[in-house]
Order: structure tokens, then C-alpha cells, then sequence
């Protein structure tokens, strides 16, 4: 009989589950569960990684930058299963801190920045990584239709993922998403379902329709392999930094599964004894959706409802806040809040510096980066990995108060230098 490649395991109760026995939340701490509060239940996926170790391929898994090696640390048999969209494997860009005039003008040292952009995926944004995956597991369990709730960028990637596996994809999005997101939403054949109300409602209607259905449901840190997906990241900058690890890594933080899934892969790096250490990883939110930052210290989690430009990281109930909150405990993560003044005015300086123009949720950890640097957080020599998570033409109304279309012309002598 043949082994089960990875089981669950509770971030509440420290229960453990075979693979076969459970789908989404940990069935003892779901029942506890209340809509005011992040859920409690979610699962943690985790591999046999003394047998990964003693194995006589392993060491080969980080040797080139191919995803399809990472397979003994993925949730799937095939790497066949996967779209054959290129997802991740995205660039990491290399700059220094003085040839950003503002950084140079902030901070008296010289520090390397490293941009991980995340908008080259198919879709434009980082949900690919996660949604690749599920959809690779789908298509390997033989289910066709699959079910998100969003603000633009998940719902996006799941129904561009979806379009190229021949699969159905059912999206859940609150109405003031950015048309640019909807528009991409439909284009890609998904069926879309404007919900009159926040994120948060969205969510909840896609878990009842998932139960009343039966479809497959790819929501954030629900569907534990979401958190798979997403630490591929971390195992690119390993592989991109020489088989190295950066000092810290700049992650802008809604829901927490971004931040967990960066957490993760490198923890499994750990696990494998690739690494030493952890890098340390900071939690970037806007003040105006500062709902896990905020509480990390706290007995009790108090929501403040979201209204923040970066809509990709507005939630009034972060979904993956204790999963977060544990591993900003156990590797000595960092945090920092940023304004939506800040967000826009890094979305500009990173646009005119790198010629990357990344969406409010993307630039936010460019914005908590250069907050560290003025605040001479930052030290000499490092090296901060900033990660983008999505292009800036997903949200163009976001920019407009800070950029002016001139005025047409006739004659050259009306131009102005």
C-alpha cells in the first residue's frame, strides 16, 4: 500500500490528519467558530521530510530553477497536473538603495534591494502560484468546477488558471472590486457573482454555496493548499539568491496567506536543513486595513473595518491570522503600517526608479521597505527582498490623483519641456 505523501496538521488544536480524512478546516475547532472572529481550524500541510532527506533525489530538488522539481514538497503526484501556463518562476530584480534618490535622500546607508515581481504570472499577479496548484490537484481528483470569493486578484487567477485546465470557475467578488479585475474575471469564461458587500460577505456566501454544491473551494488559507502554493515563492529566492537566504523579505499582508506561504517554504528549506535560519519577515499593512498587525499583540482580536486604496488587502476578518500570528512568534517576524498616502507615493517611486508599476497592494511593501530605510532600520550591506504581487494596470483608478494626462497638441511649439 502506498505511503501518503503529506498529512494535516490543526494551527489551533495541534490535531494531525491523514490526507485522505480532511479537505478544509479541522473538523473539532471549525465548530467553535463565530464570523466576528478569523476562523480557527485551518490546516497546516506537512510532508515526511526525514524520509525527503534520506532520499537519494532531494538534494537535486533546489539544484536548478525548475518548480517542477519541487513536486516531493507539493501536495500533487504530477507536475503533468500543473497549467501549462508559466507560472512563477518570475524575475528577481536587483538594485541598489542609492540609485533611488528618495531611499538615498532617507537613509545614510547603502543596502541591496531585490524586487520580486510577481506581476509577469499569467494573470498579472501572485493568486497564480496558489491556483495552479489547486487546480493541479482538481484536475489529479477529477473535479471540474471550483469555487473563490475575491477581490479581483484570486478571482482573476482562478478563472485564467481554470480557462487553461478546461475547468469551471465560479468567482464571488464584492461589487466595488476594480473593474479591471471583474473585466479579467469574465474575459477568462468564469461565472461571475457580484456580491453586495464586502470581501468578508463574499467569502462567506462562497463556503455556504461550496457546502450547499459540492464545489471545489480554493478560498484563502480555507483550502490549506492555497499556503503550498504560495511558498514556491520562497524556494525561487532561494534558488535566484545562489542557494542563499536574504536578511528580510517585504510581504504586504491582508488575509495572511501570502506572509504564511513565504513563512513556509522557507521553513520547509529549514526542515530540509537547506538553511540555518529563517529570514526576517515583515508584515506590511495599511493603516486603514491594519487588522493582523494590529492585533498581533493582543488577548482578543478586535476588528476595524477596511477601507483602505490597496483593496487587495482590505479584510475585516483576516482568514490566516493565527496561522500568521504563530509564525511571526516562532521566526521573530516584523511589522510595520504604512498610510495610503505612503502606498501611492511608493506605487510612483517604484514606477519611475525600476520601471515596475505595481497595484496599492503590491507597492505597499515597497512603501513599508522605504519606511524602514528612513527610519535607519535597515542595515548596511543587506539584503531586503520587496515582494510585488501584482501589476498596477489591475487598478488604475487608484493612481489617478497623483498622475495628469496633458493637455493634446496641434503644433511643436506647444509643447512644454
Amino acid at each position: 500500500m502506498k505511503e501518503n505523501k503529506y498529512y494535516f496538521e490543526c494551527t489551533t488544536c495541534g490535531a494531525k490528519y491523514e490526507q485522505n480524512e480532511v479537505t478544509y478546516l479541522c473538523p473539532v475547532c471549525e465548530k467553535k467558530n463565530t464570523p466576528d472572529i478569523p476562523p480557527k481550524g485551518i490546516l497546516k500541510t506537512l510532508y515526511h521530510y526525514g524520509k525527503i532527506k534520506n532520499s537519494a533525489k532531494w538534494h537535486k530538488l533546489f539544484d536548478k530553477l525548475k518548480a517542477k522539481e519541487y513536486r516531493e514538497l507539493l501536495p500533487i503526484d504530477s507536475e503533468r497536473s500543473l497549467s501549462w501556463l508559466k507560472v512563477g518562476k518570475t524575475p528577481l530584480y536587483e538594485i541598489s538603495s542609492d540609485s533611488v534618490p528618495i531611499i538615498k535622500k532617507g537613509s545614510k546607508k547603502v543596502f541591496q534591494i531585490l524586487l520580486k515581481d510577481d506581476s509577469q504570472n499569467p494573470t498579472f499577479s501572485f493568486k497564480d502560484r496558489a491556483s495552479d496548484l489547486l487546480c493541479a490537484f482538481a484536475k489529479e481528483q477529477e473535479i471540474n468546477t471550483i469555487v473563490a470569493a475575491s477581490t479581483g486578484n484570486a478571482g482573476s487567477s482562478l478563472a485564467g488558471i481554470c480557462a487553461s485546465q478546461k475547468q469551471k470557475a465560479i468567482i464571488f467578488a464584492p461589487v466595488s472590486a476594480p473593474k479591471a479585475k471583474l473585466t479579467q474575471i469574465i474575459m477568462y469564461g468564469a461565472q461571475l457573482i457580484p456580491v453586495d458587500g464586502t470581501y468578508d460577505d463574499a467569502f462567506d456566501l462562497s463556503i455556504e454555496a461550496t457546502k450547499k454544491f459540492g464545489w471545489y473551494n480554493r478560498n484563502t488559507a480555507y483550502n490549506p493548499f492555497t499556503i503550498e502554493g504560495k511558498k514556491i515563492v520562497s524556494f525561487e529566492i532561494f534558488q535566484q539568491m545562489r542557494q542563499n537566504i536574504p536578511d528580510r523579505v517585504f510581504v504586504p499582508v491582508g488575509d495572511g496567506c501570502i506572509i504564511s506561504g513565504v513563512f513556509k517554504g522557507f521553513e520547509d528549506l529549514l526542515k530540509l536543513g537547506l538553511i540555518k535560519k529563517v529570514p526576517t519577515i515583515v508584515a506590511v499593512q495599511s493603516e486603514k486595513s491594519d487588522n493582523i498587525v494590529r492585533n498581533l499583540g493582543n488577548d482578543k482580536f478586535v476588528i476595524k473595518f477596511s477601507t483602505t486604496i490597496a483593496d487587495s488587502i482590505a479584510v475585516d476578518v483576516p482568514r490566516n491570522y493565527w496561522m500568521t500570528k504563530k509564525f511571526m512568534e516562532q521566526y521573530n517576524g516584523e511589522s510595520i503600517i504604512v498610510s495610503d498616502k505612503e502606498i501611492i507615493t511608493a506605487s510612483k517611486v517604484l514606477s519611475e526608479n525600476t520601471g515596475i508599476f505595481s497595484e496599492p497592494a503590491a507597492a505597499t511593501a515597497f512603501a513599508g521597505m522605504m519606511k524602514y530605510a528612513e527610519k535607519e532600520l535597515i542595515d548596511e550591506n543587506s539584503k531586503n527582498v520587496v515582494l510585488l504581487t501584482g501589476s498596477g494596470l489591475k487598478d488604475l483608478n487608484s493612481v489617478q490623483g497623483i498622475i495628469k494626462i496633458p493637455k493634446p497638441i496641434k503644433k511643436l511649439d506647444e509643447i512644454k519641456l
